[in-house]
């Protein structure tokens, strides 16, 4: 494993990339930024709009990924995939949806629709 924060996030967000597209879903944008902040992947599975974050740790003593997922950064998270939407000219009625890939360790757990947006999309 790269020792280099950056470098091991590159790798991690890879490796759910390969597992979510392993899934079926097919991946459209990797680290989509705007001035609300970062998306780390994007997918569309059928025609929903997949936005997903990614969270490692290396072992489950220091707590699962998805409760670093905090009502803050799901606020984040929204704001960049309207954006996104507006940006990429997504018509208004787009559904979408908002999953985790948690890697704890070698395991990797799918929180499909891991947090509501309800008004979002």
């Amino acid at each position: 494993m790269p020792q280099n924060k950056r470098a091991l996030g590159t790798e991690m967000e890879t490796l759910a990339a390969e597992y979510l597209t392993g899934q079926g879903l097919v991946l459209t944008d990797r680290n989509f930024y705007c001035h609300f902040g970062e998306i780390d992947l994007i997918f569309r599975d059928g025609n929903t709009v997949v936005f997903v974050e990614v969270k490692y740790r290396r072992a489950k003593e220091y707590g699962w990924g998805a409760e670093a997922v905090t009502r803050k950064k799901q606020e984040t998270i929204v704001k960049c995939a309207r954006y996104y939407l507006y940006f990429r000219r997504y018509p208004v009625d787009t559904p979408c949806r908002f999953d985790v890939i948690e890697i704890n360790g070698t395991d990797v757990h799918w929180l499909k629709d891991a947090f509501d947006a309800s008004g979002c999309c």
